[in-house]
């Protein structure tokens, strides 16, 4: 896995880049001391797991976190133990408060790997008025606000959910869903076309994107 690290502290940084020299199956192609290098960063490479301190120069690792369209996999690395709550919400895979050890590092790194053989067949479950609806991340194409309400529109059916369309861009960020306007998120895998104001995707269906979220899904996408 291609990782990178942000963190402005050169002993949490050493000690990062050791533990990630001892695994095999980690790549460090990157190390930043703020949040601004590494967004230019990820906006140009394919980044598969990130390290992230919370208390970073200018903005906050959560914030930064929260900013991103969509992030690789993240392990918070941090003195305080007082944002883990925060950063779960944030779909982070692991929370290491410093100093800890190799062991404890490698287990958030096997976590992160039973997350990816888990991505792209996972399920996920919508309450729907009274009842719990299970549903396949693959199976959906968008997602539209409807005041209160979201609507999940699958390739062979839409259904009802209470949560918030901030909410499940929060929780389908680990499978590839963006917001490309205030009321929709889409499955990246779904899309056919961008094209002028509107997405076309699978099934015929056409949403439209919002100019700030266009200019996003290019930089991420297309002009990387």
């Amino acid at each position: 896995m291609k990782c990178i690290i942000i963190e402005d502290q050169a002993p949490a940084q050493r000690v990062l880049k050791n533990y990630i020299a001892h695994l095999d199956n980690l790549e460090l192609i990157g190390t930043f001391n703020d949040a601004i290098h590494a967004k230019d960063f990820l906006d140009k490479q394919t980044v598969d797991l990130m390290f992230l301190d919370i208390h970073l120069p200018k903005t906050s690792g959560l914030d930064f976190l929260q900013d991103l369209t969509t992030s690789p996999s993240t392990i918070i690395t941090t003195a305080f133990s007082d944002y883990a709550v925060q950063s779960f919400e944030l779909n982070v895979v692991d929370y290491l408060v410093k100093p800890f050890s190799f062991t404890r590092f490698q287990k958030a790194i096997e976590k992160v790997m039973d997350q990816r053989k888990n991505v792209n067949h996972s399920n996920f479950f919508i309450k729907s008025g009274h009842d719990y609806i299970s549903i396949n991340s693959n199976d959906v194409v968008f997602i539209k606000s409807d005041m209160d309400y979201t609507e999940i529109y699958q390739s062979t059916k839409k259904d009802l959910s209470s949560e918030t369309l901030s909410y499940w861009e929060q929780k389908l960020k680990p499978f590839q869903f963006i917001r490309v306007h205030k009321s929709y998120l889409v499955n990246v895998s779904k899309i056919e076309k961008v094209s002028g104001k509107q997405i076309h995707l699978e099934g015929n269906q056409i949403i439209p994107i919002g100019r700030v979220y266009k200019e996003q899904f290019l930089a991420n996408y297309i002009k990387g």
